[in-house]
């Protein structure tokens, strides 16, 4: 449990020297002392001196900082996307960008997958033993179970056990990850004084995940953060998921695209070429058409309603929403004022971010797969 306490602090802070970790922790500067060279011995920390101003100046030798070990590659990440897999070994820290070692459009097959995987695994080469491996994914995932209960766009994720499969490939114990949570993780240890925020994805589907206290929220049931199946009154697109009227059928990538075509159509009679690059040079020159107001304005409705329900001050979104125009984004956001609650008592923060996948992904490896607790029954890594 010490070794734990250590990790998660220095999960939350990044960096820290010795001495900042025993206070952070409680404990005393023995003890953690005697857990610190244990984890340096097993490679799960690096201990480095301090660059010029970095860190508390002090007089005496110069100080040294803690980090979690960034050299060797320790956990195969794996994000298994509606359209593309893409695959990096990656230290404990994750990977620095959202660039794959190896990557392959999704097939339509577990069997196709699985072969895929297998034949990228002898392509990773991570060297110096893996300790483990993370999937996200899509869908309502039993992260607990590690299963798929539902994947509206890729359904045989429904019928495979794919983390007995991936445990052969790799031969380390693993654990799949909801990818909207991964991002959300991959957010907060990125900008680490980001402890509460709602983060909103748009891509081949639109989710969220809320971040507490530097917690994710996690709901009873797994559909928790399914914010691209909320019905949107008028809306008679047909959705994957077998409903009528979701709000990814409106402002996911596909759904955009779709939009953007069938006005198209009504103006010219034509079908772009490129429809992502033809919307994008067309929001150049008209910014914010009528139906794309209308789209954004359900999203916002979205949005806010969950800002009401937890009580947030702070969202970032990620993905297609960030690729349209500045005058679109605006848009956005003053819709999810306008509908806030919490933006009555004070500012709230609407915000554009990359995506930090890797990282998110490797933060739950640590929590998951080093020294999980009672509630994950994955196997430890000997430390």
């Amino acid at each position: 449990m010490n070794q734990r306490l250590l990790l998660e602090r220095l999960a939350r802070v990044g960096t820290a020297s010795r001495a900042e970790l025993a206070d952070g922790t409680g404990m005393s500067r023995p003890t953690a002392g005697k857990i610190i060279d244990e984890l340096l011995s097993a490679e799960v920390l690096d201990e480095r001196e301090t660059a010029d101003g970095e860190g508390p100046r002090r007089l005496g030798r110069p100080g040294r900082l803690l980090s979690f070990a960034s050299r060797t590659p320790r956990f195969v990440l794996v994000q298994l996307g509606v359209r593309r897999t893409d695959l990096v070994a990656a230290p404990l820290v994750g990977a620095d960008d959202e660039n794959a070692q190896v990557s392959f459009a999704t097939p339509r097959s577990a069997e196709t997958w699985l072969a895929r995987v297998r034949a990228a695994r002898a392509e990773l080469q991570p060297g110096g033993g893996l300790w483990g491996f993370a999937v996200g994914l899509p869908g309502a995932i039993d992260e607990r179970a590690g299963r798929c209960l539902y994947s509206p766009n890729l359904h045989w994720l429904e019928k495979v056990d794919l983390l007995g499969a991936l445990g052969d490939i790799f031969g380390v114990p693993g654990f799949l990850l909801q990818e909207i949570r991964a991002l959300a993780l991959g957010h907060m240890n990125t900008e680490r004084a980001h402890t509460d925020f709602f983060l909103v994805d748009a891509e081949d589907g639109v989710g969220g995940a809320a971040m507490i206290a530097g917690q994710l929220y996690t709901g009873p049931h797994p559909s928790a953060g399914e914010l691209g199946h909320t019905p949107v009154l008028g809306n008679a697109r047909r959705c994957g998921c077998g409903a009528v009227g979701c709000l990814e059928t409106l402002i996911a990538r596909p759904g955009l695209a779709a939009s953007f075509v069938e006005r198209s159509r009504r103006r010219t009679g034509g079908t772009p070429g490129d429809t992502w690059e033809a919307l994008r040079d067309h929001l150049a020159r008209e910014p914010l058409p009528a139906w794309l107001g209308r789209s954004l304005d359900a999203a916002a409705a979205v949005i806010a309603g969950a800002l009401n329900v937890f009580g947030l001050r702070r969202v970032v979104v990620t993905g297609a929403l960030n690729e349209l125009s500045p005058e679109a984004f605006a848009h956005l956001a003053a819709g999810i004022r306008h509908g806030a609650l919490p933006a009555r008592f004070g500012e709230l923060d609407v915000r554009a971010a990359p995506r930090h996948r890797w990282k998110g992904l490797a933060a739950a490896a640590v929590d998951r797969l080093l020294i999980p607790t009672a509630s994950w029954q994955s196997p430890c890594v000997p430390i």
